[in-house]
């Protein structure tokens, strides 16, 4: 984005209105995956506001830095994201999961500007940002390839054979994220299939990692600044987050992975994030 990065404060103001957003467009679609969306909104946030190279006016430019969103059904943070940057109007968002809606609860790139990569299948997206880094490589172009997986995924055969390759071809222009709030579908995830120690596993497989608080804007930040200064290996964040961060009643509550908001659920997380917006205005 060039010089004019957004400060913390207003990416903070910006991930208070993508939760809004969030939780708005699963309350009037009926259904979604509040969880795992609200966990991502920081990393998001600072991908596309403060370190991704974008035209949002262009969606197809060629040039542009590109995100797999591996975790496909955490849709509703991505699509609030891009409605936010400019990719697509606001007001799209109360369609989400309605009749005949672009906006549906696995993401569609041939549908939805900004969308790089149609995804749901857990286990896919790396191997696909690795594609995308050797096409890159084999076409002469020098730009990023972001890829957002979750912890439960890493518990796929598929993600380590990516790793592999990544590492072998020394894909530098890969940055990865790993999703670690350590809650699945059906459980906890060290419960289902444990996959610590995760630092040691990526830097095995040949990838520079970083582990950072996934909710700290500043961290997240300078954790991308410092792997796009890597240039010989594939980077893996690997960012603990909390599931269902910023409303009370979802946060680490495994049911709400896949979950639909009620009228009076609505108005009480609602209510939530404008007590933290004016907090956040009552700090600045």
């Amino acid at each position: 984005m060039g010089s004019d990065r957004l400060d913390i404060s207003d990416l903070a103001s910006i991930c208070l209105d993508v939760r809004r957003d969030i939780v708005k467009m699963i309350h009037a679609g009926g259904s979604g995956h509040p969880g795992g969306s609200l966990s991502l909104v920081e990393i998001l946030t600072v991908l596309y506001f403060d370190a991704m190279n974008l035209k949002p006016e262009q969606p197809d430019w060629g040039d542009r830095d590109r995100l797999v969103l591996s975790k496909g059904h955490a849709s509703s943070v991505l699509y609030s994201v891009l409605a936010r940057r400019g990719f697509f109007p606001l007001g799209e968002l109360t369609t989400f999961n309605a009749p005949g809606t672009r906006l549906q609860k696995h993401i569609d790139m041939h549908r939805v500007p900004g969308v790089d990569v149609s995804s749901g299948s857990l286990g896919h997206g790396l191997s696909v940002a690795v594609g995308m880094a050797l096409a890159d490589c084999i076409d002469g172009k020098h730009r990023k390839v972001y890829v957002v997986m979750s912890d439960g995924e890493c518990q796929t055969g598929q993600v380590w054979e990516a790793a592999m390759a990544a590492a072998h071809f020394q894909l530098g222009q890969i940055i990865g994220f790993v999703d670690f709030n350590r809650l699945q579908t059906d459980g906890l995830v060290k419960d289902i299939m444990a996959i610590e120690p995760l630092v040691s596993k990526w830097r095995s497989f040949g990838w520079s990692v970083q582990r950072i608080d996934g909710h700290d804007l500043r961290e997240i930040r300078a954790a991308v600044r410092k792997a796009s200064g890597v240039r010989d290996r594939p980077h893996m964040i690997l960012a603990s987050t909390v599931k269902g961060k910023g409303i009370s009643f979802i946060e680490n509550s495994v049911p709400w992975h896949s979950h639909p908001i009620s009228d009076e659920e609505c108005q009480k997380a609602m209510a939530e994030l404008d007590a933290a917006d004016r907090a956040l205005k009552e700090s600045m």
